[in-house]
């Protein structure tokens, strides 16, 4: 999968596997972006990041070709406008809880006059576009449903038009329907139902659905369930457990 097209091919519904980074690590990043991931998510929100960290990692995910999302520190139109002239395929946008909160996120995405995006693009008109209409058709504005706001109002959110999909926080949204932890096991029930809904509704607005996935296997199952992208996280705790693995071996 190459970065041009990206977006287009998400909004169809091509199954979508991608990788997150939270680490300012540009040469481990470009690693992980020849392995075969279809994008590569920096996270500015909770990520160890700032924007030249962003700057760069989406300089060594360039390198194979390979479309680079940004989860952006805040559903604010500098923050978004920011990511894109990077030169991000797209963004994801947290806490969003209203339908006023997803259209300034899509506005944030679009250059005038279907948008409010300012016309800047340092790095970006290098690869997307170059013209702000091709622009906007290369950028894939996609929304975090992960508050009780955000899951009372999915299916007025999934309608805003402009949006390309929703995206699920499950540790914010577990959290959200009351669980003790961000995995609380005790909230197995009510967290499937609610991704059911958050299917639904994108299923009815005619927009894709994907979802945040600790490891492969839980990928595959959210797959299998309907979502048709899906993250994995992320470099910070795979080196970890690589790293715990290692000793364990070598200590036999």
């Amino acid at each position: 999968m190459t970065a041009t097209g990206f977006a287009q091919r998400l909004r169809d519904g091509q199954r979508t596997i991608g990788y997150w980074v939270v680490l300012d690590n540009p040469v481990g990043t470009e690693r992980i972006a020849r392995t075969g991931y279809d994008y590569v998510c920096i996270d500015a929100q909770h990520g160890l990041t700032e924007y030249r960290a962003i700057l760069a990692a989406t300089t060594a995910i360039d390198t194979y070709d390979v479309p680079t999302l940004v989860r952006v520190q805040a559903n604010d139109q500098f923050w978004i406008g920011q990511a894109l002239d990077a030169g991000a395929r797209g963004v994801i946008v947290p806490m969003v809880d209203t339908v006023a909160d997803a259209e300034a996120a899509v506005a944030a995405c679009r250059y005038p006059p279907v948008g409010r995006r300012s016309y800047g693009p340092m790095r970006s008109q290098l690869r997307v576009g170059p013209t702000p209409a091709e622009a906007d058709a290369e950028i894939a504005c996609l929304v975090m449903i992960e508050t009780p706001d955000g899951l009372r109002n999915v299916k007025e959110i999934a309608a805003v038009p402009g949006l390309d999909g929703l995206y699920v926080g499950p540790s914010d949204l577990r959290l959200a329907l009351g669980g003790k932890t961000s995995t609380d096991p005790d909230l197995d029930a009510e967290f499937d139902v609610a991704l059911t809904t958050v299917l639904a509704a994108a299923a009815d607005a005619g927009i894709v659905a994907g979802i945040h996935c600790p490891d492969g296997a839980t990928a595959a199952r959210r797959l299998a369930q309907g979502f048709t992208y899906v993250s994995v996280a992320c470099d910070l705790v795979h080196l970890e457990q690589a790293a715990r693995d290692h000793l364990a071996a070598a200590r036999g």
